[in-house]
C-alpha cells in the first residue's frame, strides 16, 4: 500500500486551479511518460524550470543592452495606432528620464491598449529590449502593471520546457497550486550526511526550483538540484540493489563444470584468448560455482570477443547437464551468433539449435520439442525466447546482447525460465561507469578492453557532402582491388522536412556509377530479403551493401575494410562509434569516412573530431555522455532504461556512486525496510514510481 502521506502528490493534475479538461490534455502530452495515463501533481512538480529571467535588472532605458530583459518604470507619453490597414504595428511611446522607448504591438485591440497604457500614466514594463535603428523598442511586453500591482511580480521568474497550447502563466498557477499541496514528508536521507552536503529538506528542494529566490537556485551545482538529483538517484539504486537482493534470494545452483567442452572449444579456436578474455572467463566461471545466481554484465569494445566468452559461459553450464540460451536484439544478429557458434559447437559435441519469430509453425514446435526433451543444448533466438511457450528441460544459463534493449522485467521473466538460472548480459555499447551503475547497478562488471590479435585500428577521415563526386570515385577504384564497402544512410525513404538522401536512392545511385551489383538492406525489407541481400555481401556476389543502421549491432563480414557514414552529423557517438565497428574485423588496414553536410553546429563537430581521435570505445562514451547527456546515450528513451526527470548524470554523475553505497548499507542493515528510515525510504521508492522493488520485498 502507498503511505497515505503521499496521496496529495498522486491525484490526478486536473484537481489543481486553472486545470480543466482540456488543461489537463495539454499536460499529458508534456508531462506523461505512459500514452493515456493522466498525469499527476507529482508529475507537474518534478518538471523542473530549465532556466530563469531576472526581472531586477533596472538600468533606464538608456542604458539598456540589445536583448537584455528589463524592468523599467516609465510614464506613458502618446500613443501612434497603425493605419487601419496598414501593416505597421501599433506603437505606444513612453520614457524615463534617461529616453523614450517604443512598446511595439501586432495586431492589439485599441480599446485595450488604451486601457492598460493610458497617456500620462506611469507603468513598470518588463520585456525584452532591441536596438533598431539605434532606437530601442520592447515589442509585447511580458508585463505591464500599475505600480502597486509590481510590488507582486516575482523578481526571479522561472522558465519551464512547454508545449504547443499551454500558456506560461497557466503553467505557473498549476505549479503554486502543486506547492500548496506538497505535505510534509520523512526525510528518507542520512541526516550527518544531508547535513555534510548542506542540503535543504526534500519539499524545501522542489519550492525553491520552482519560486528562485536567487539565478543560483536553478543551476545543476547547486544545493537545490544537487538534492533532488541524490533523491531520485537514491530511489533508483535502491530499486536495483533490491532486484539484485531478491534474485539472490531465490537461490543459485553451485555448478560442477569439469571443463572437457570448453576444451573443446578453446582447440577448435583458430586463435588465442587475450588476457581479458582469460580474466573474463575466470570471474564467469566463479559465478558458476557460488551458490548464488550469476548477474553480471560483460561489456566489451565492438569486436573484443565477447560472444566467445559467452559461448565458454554457456559451455561449462552445458556440462554440468543444464540448457543454455542465447537471446538477441534482432533476427540478423540471432542468426549471424547461430553461425559463427554452429562451427565451434559442432567440434565440442554442442547440440545448438536457432529459434526466431520468423521459424514456421512447425520449425518452431519442433525445436520447442527438441528443448523440452532435453536434445537441445543450446539455443539461439530473438525475443521470441520470452514468449510464454517456449519451455525447457532443465534451463541453466541465460545471455542477453546489447543488454540495453532489455529492461529489469525481462531480466526477471527470462530467468523464471528454469530454477537457478545464471544471467549473462552483453553489451558493445560501452557504457560510461556512471550509467553502468544506472542501469546495472544490480549486476557485476566484467570489462573487456583489449582488441583480439591482428585486429588492424581503422583510419577515420571526415569529408564533406560536396565532395560526394570525388568520393565515389575512389569507392569504385576500392572495389575493382577487390575490397569490400559498406555505406550507411540515416533514413528509409524522403521526408519532407529533411533533405537526407534516402537509403534507395543512393542505393540507384551507387548501382548506376559504380557499375557493379550493389546489395541493399534497410528496416523495412522482410527478414527474408535482409538476409538474402546480407549473404550476397558476405559471398562477394555483392561488393557493396548500403544500409540503414540495422547493420548497427554485431554484422560480421571480416573482409570488408572501408565504411561511409553519410550525414555523420546526425548520428551520435555511441553510434557512429558501433558502425565504425563494421569494418577492421580482418586482417587488412580499414577505414571510416565520414561524411557531413556543413556548416557542422559545435557538438556535431566536436563528436566528428572525437572519432577522428581515438578508437577506444570507452572513451568515446565518457564524451557522449559529456556531448549530449544520458537522455539519448543508449539508443532510445523507451528501451528499459530509467530516464531520469530530476537528475542529469552529466551534471550529477558524481553522486550516483554515493547512492549505490548508500542502498547497499541500507538493506544490509535494514533489508525489510522495517526502521525509522526505512519507512522513509518506502515512501521514495513509491515516489520516484519503483514500486515493483516494494513488491518484491512483499514478495521475498
Amino acid at each position: 500500500m502507498r503511505p497515505s502521506v503521499l496521496d496529495p502528490l498522486f491525484a490526478p493534475v486536473s484537481v489543481l486551479p486553472g486545470v480543466g479538461p482540456k488543461i489537463a490534455r495539454l499536460f499529458a502530452t508534456l508531462l506523461a511518460d505512459t500514452p493515456g495515463r493522466e498525469p499527476t501533481v507529482a508529475d507537474l512538480l518534478f518538471h523542473l524550470p530549465h532556466s530563469v529571467i531576472d526581472r531586477r535588472k533596472r538600468p533606464g532605458v538608456a542604458r539598456c543592452e540589445n536583448g537584455d530583459v528589463v524592468t523599467l518604470d516609465l510614464v506613458v507619453e502618446r500613443h501612434l495606432p497603425s493605419p487601419r490597414h496598414g501593416k505597421a504595428p501599433y506603437r505606444v511611446l513612453a520614457s524615463d528620464a534617461t529616453g523614450t522607448i517604443a512598446l511595439v504591438f501586432f495586431h492589439p485591440r485599441r480599446d485595450w491598449l488604451e486601457t492598460v497604457l493610458p497617456e500620462g500614466a506611469r507603468r513598470i514594463v518588463s520585456g525584452k529590449v532591441e536596438w533598431f535603428s539605434e532606437r530601442p523598442q520592447m515589442v509585447h511586453p511580458d508585463y505591464i502593471l500599475t505600480a502597486e500591482e509590481a510590488e507582486a511580480m516575482r523578481a526571479v521568474e522561472p522558465v519551464y520546457p512547454m508545449t504547443a497550447g499551454l500558456a506560461p502563466k497557466t503553467l505557473q498557477k498549476a505549479v503554486l497550486g502543486a506547492l500548496e499541496r506538497l505535505p510534509l514528508l520523512p526525510e528518507w536521507l542520512d541526516p550527518a550526511f544531508k547535513a555534510r552536503q548542506g542540503w535543504p529538506d526534500f519539499d524545501q528542494a522542489l519550492r525553491f526550483a520552482h519560486r528562485p529566490r536567487e539565478a543560483n537556485d536553478l543551476v545543476p551545482t547547486g544545493a537545490t538540484l544537487r538534492r533532488l538529483a541524490y533523491d531520485e538517484y537514491l530511489a533508483n539504486q535502491l530499486a536495483l540493489a533490491l532486484v539484485r537482493a531478491n534474485m539472490r534470494q531465490l537461490g543459485g545452483e553451485a555448478r560442477r563444470p569439469d571443463g572437457r567442452l570448453t576444451a573443446r572449444i578453446l582447440a577448435a579456436l583458430p586463435y588465442a584468448l587475450t588476457a581479458g578474455q582469460q580474466q573474463a572467463v575466470r570471474e564467469i566461471e566463479a559465478d558458476l560455482r557460488s551458490p548464488h545466481r550469476m548477474l553480471r554484465l560483460l561489456q566489451g569494445d565492438v569486436g573484443a570477443g565477447k560472444t566467445v566468452v559467452a559461448l565458454l559461459a554457456m559451455a561449462a553450464v552445458i556440462e554440468t547437464g543444464a540448457q543454455a540460451v542465447l537471446m538477441a536484439p534482432t533476427e540478423i544478429l540471432a542468426r549471424q551468433h547461430f553461425a559463427s557458434m554452429e562451427p565451434l559447437c559442432r567440434a565440442a559435441g554442442i547440440r545448438i539449435a536457432v529459434l526466431t519469430g520468423r521459424d514456421s509453425a512447425k520449425t518452431r514446435r519442433d525445436t520447442q520439442d527438441a528443448l523440452q526433451s532435453g536434445t537441445i543444448d543450446l539455443v539461439v533466438g530473438t525475443h521470441a525466447l520470452f514468449q510464454g511457450s517456449v519451455a525447457f528441460r532443465n534451463l541453466g544459463i541465460a545471455v542477453v546482447d546489447e543488454q540495453h534493449r532489455f529492461g529489469v522485467h525481462q531480466r526477471l521473466a527470462l530467468s523464471a525460465k528454469g530454477r537457478g538460472v545464471d544471467v549473462l548480459v552483453m553489451t558493445a555499447t560501452p557504457i560510461p561507469r556512471t550509467l553502468v551503475l544506472t542501469c546495472f547497478g544490480d549486476m557485476d562488471v566484467s570489462r573487456l578492453t583489449e582488441k583480439p590479435a591482428g585486429r588492424k585500428p581503422v583510419t577515420t577521415v571526415s569529408v564533406s557532402l560536396d565532395r560526394m563526386g570525388e568520393m565515389v570515385a575512389r569507392i569504385k577504384a576500392a572495389v575493382a582491388e577487390g575490397q569490400k564497402v559498406y555505406w550507411v544512410c540515416p533514413l528509409v525513404e524522403e521526408s519532407e522536412k529533411t533533405d537526407l538522401a534516402a537509403v534507395e536512392d543512393r542505393h540507384r545511385h551507387l548501382s548506376q556509377e559504380l557499375k557493379v551489383p550493389v546489395a541493399l538492406v534497410h528496416g523495412r525489407m522482410s527478414g527474408e530479403e535482409k538476409d538474402a541481400a546480407m549473404t550476397a555481401f558476405k559471398d562477394g556476389a555483392a561488393r557493396v551493401l548500403v544500409a540503414t543502421t540495422v547493420i548497427e549491432v554485431g554484422v560480421d563480414v571480416p573482409d570488408a575494410t572501408i565504411i561511409v557514414i553519410e550525414h555523420a552529423e546526425r548520428f551520435g557517438l555511441a553510434q557512429l562509434h558501433q558502425l565504425r565497428g563494421r569494418v577492421g574485423r580482418g586482417d587488412r588496414p580499414s577505414s571510416c569516412v565520414l561524411l557531413y553536410k556543413g556548416p557542422l553546429g559545435e557538438t556535431a563537430a566536436a563528436r566528428l573530431s572525437v572519432m577522428r581521435e581515438t578508437n577506444d570505445g570507452f572513451l568515446i562514451a565518457e564524451e557522449d555522455l559529456r556531448l549530449r547527456g544520458e537522455g539519448e546515450i543508449l539508443g532510445t528513451r523507451q528501451s528499459g532504461t530509467p530516464g531520469f526527470r530530476l537528475a542529469r548524470l552529466e551534471a550529477h554523475g558524481d553522486l550516483m556512486e554515493i547512492a549505490r553505497d548508500d542502498a547497499r548499507l541500507v538493506l544490509e542493515t535494514d533489508p525489510d525496510l522495517k526502521g525509522p528510515r526505512g519507512a522513509a525510504l518506502r515512501c521514495l521508492l513509491y515516489l520516484f514510481s519503483r514500486d515493483e522493488a516494494i513488491r518484491l520485498l512483499r514478495a521475498g
